[in-house]
Parts: structure tokens; C-alpha cells; sequence
């Protein structure tokens, strides 16, 4: 089992009830699931929970068999580094990076820098052509391009995506989407993604919505 969640629970400081209640969930390796729900359901919440970015009030949440609970926040970024990759609505490039460079950068805190699979990434995604770019000089296609590079580059075995097509055009998000999950696939990851659309959550193998704090 790469991921399980047992009986977690959050509630924020001020709100009336658990924006997570009793959350129950597991996800095999190589498994692609769509997590939907109305905004304000806790769809964000949950994945920062999955990934370490957040901590449960109650509840486990276990990732390749380590349980989350214990850990202190540099024990969560380590875990984060080695384990887990995170794409981003807002992409979260480095300005001050090249392309080249932000698809690197993960692989080289968590220490698994291959330069061969950085190449072949940025082939399959188009980038070949800007690797000496920055940020700014990309479109935003072209920059969720980048993040997801950037994502798979240290070969994380669970891939957690928030929204990743969230800002671009139906079409240009059709094309990222497809990529995004044939790559994850050939690397055997699990992948959960948070999305509003439906008609993207329909491509995956699996589904679960979120509505007042529990999945249906």
C-alpha cells in the first residue's frame, strides 16, 4: 500500500465544523485517482494532509509505510524530498532559475539528480527548446510543463497535483493533462488529483468527491 489515511480528521481555528471528518483512504503504487468537490470542501486540505504540508488533528496518515503522526516538520520536508512530489495550480517556479535549472532543482535537495532523466523529461514535454529560458519568458503552458518536469525529475512515488491545469486554456490543459499522466505512469507512481472538472476526474481509473467533509 503506498498511501493510507485512517480516521483523519481537520478542523481550523474559528470554523463550526471539521473541514475533514473520520477521512478514510488508500491509494496502490501506480494507482491514479480524481478527488472532486465544490471549492471551500476540503479537496486542498486533504492533499496537503496526504503530502506532509499540513498535520491531521486526529487520524494516521501513512506514506510507503511511514506514518506521517510522529514526524516534526524537517522530518516531513525530508519525506517530502525523497517520496512525494507536488504540482502546483500556480506553478511556483524559481524567477531567478533557468528552465534547465528549475526542472533540476527537487532532484538535487533530495539528492537523485540524473541528468540523463532530466533530458528525456524535458524532450517528452516539449522544452527542449527552452531549457536556457526563465520563468517569465514561458507560457503558461509552457510553465506547468516546467513544474511537472520538475516534479517527476527525483522520481517520487506518489505524485499529488492540485489543480495542475487550473490556469491554462481547455486545450492547452487537455495536452498537459495527457502528458502529465503518461508520465507518472511510466514511472509507477501513484497520482492524486484535485480537480473542478469533471471531464478531466473521468479520464482517471478512479474517482471520490468530497462533500461536508467526507468522501463519497
Amino acid at each position: 500500500m503506498l498511501l493510507s489515511l485512517r480516521d483523519v480528521t481537520k478542523t481550523y481555528p474559528g470554523a463550526e465544523a471539521p473541514v475533514l471528518s473520520r477521512i478514510s483512504l488508500d491509494l496502490q503504487a501506480g494507482e491514479m485517482l480524481a478527488l472532486t468537490g465544490e471549492s471551500g470542501s476540503g479537496k486542498s486540505t486533504l492533499l496537503h494532509l496526504t503530502g506532509g504540508l499540513d498535520t491531521a488533528d486526529t487520524g494516521v496518515v501513512a506514506i510507503d509505510g511511514i506514518d506521517l503522526t510522529p514526524l516534526d516538520e524537517p522530518g516531513r520536508a525530508a519525506l517530502r524530498r525523497g517520496t512525494v512530489g507536488v504540482i502546483f495550480q500556480q506553478f511556483n517556479l524559481i524567477p531567478s532559475l533557468t528552465v534547465a535549472a528549475n526542472i533540476a532543482f527537487q532532484a538535487r535537495l533530495a539528492g537523485r539528480h540524473d541528468p540523463g532523466l532530466a533530458q528525456r523529461l524535458a524532450a517528452r514535454l516539449g522544452l527542449n527548446d527552452h531549457l536556457a529560458k526563465y520563468p517569465e519568458q514561458l507560457s503558461g503552458g509552457q510553465q506547468q510543463r516546467v513544474a511537472i518536469a520538475r516534479t517527476l525529475a527525483p522520481q517520487p512515488k506518489l505524485v499529488l497535483a492540485d489543480e495542475p491545469t487550473g490556469n491554462l486554456d481547455e486545450a492547452t490543459a487537455d495536452t498537459v493533462f495527457a502528458l502529465m499522466c503518461e508520465l507518472v505512469a511510466e514511472t509507477g507512481a501513484g497520482l492524486i488529483l484535485v480537480t473542478h472538472s469533471e471531464r478531466l476526474a473521468a479520464r482517471l481509473g478512479r474517482r471520490l468527491h468530497l462533500r461536508a467533509g467526507q468522501l463519497t
